[in-house]
């Protein structure tokens, strides 16, 4: 796909720029959590690992080499794994409450999924043998 990197791209830049949205707001405790903050610091700060990952995914798609291509896919990943699990814990009801998901959220869990899908399509040229006979 000829624009596959630069969709990468904007898509770990939307993913880091999610970590500093609302992702839950917690009705007990009349608060909304983000990447970088919860109460009693009770799920960590998820948000710099996903920075991490996502400005890492972001040189990986500038690289022109097959070996940065590979390597992004793995980071990739890992990066919807943690996406994964961080929306797991972040929605998940605890004590009879359940916390209302917000628009960060849901746009960190997009984000990485479409980082991971744009790493499957690098725009790499193709050498062809000519075979002659």
């Amino acid at each position: 796909m000829k624009y596959s990197q630069w969709i990468g791209v904007v898509a770990a830049l939307v993913l880091i720029g999610a970590c500093w949205l609302p992702w839950a707001y917690y009705p007990d405790l009349n608060k909304s959590f983000t990447g970088f903050f919860s109460e009693l610091n009770r799920y960590g700060k998820p948000g710099k690992v996903l920075v991490l990952f996502g400005v890492l995914s972001i040189l990986l798609f500038l690289v022109p080499k097959v070996w940065a291509k590979r390597a992004n896919i793995f980071v990739a990943g890992i990066t919807i794994a943690w996406a994964i699990k961080c929306f797991i814990s972040y929605s998940g009801c605890y004590e009879g409450i359940c916390p209302q998901k917000l628009a960060g959220l849901w746009i960190m869990l997009v984000a990485s999924a479409v980082v991971l899908v744009m790493t499957f399509l690098p725009d790499l040229p193709v050498k062809e043998d000519h075979i002659e006979g």
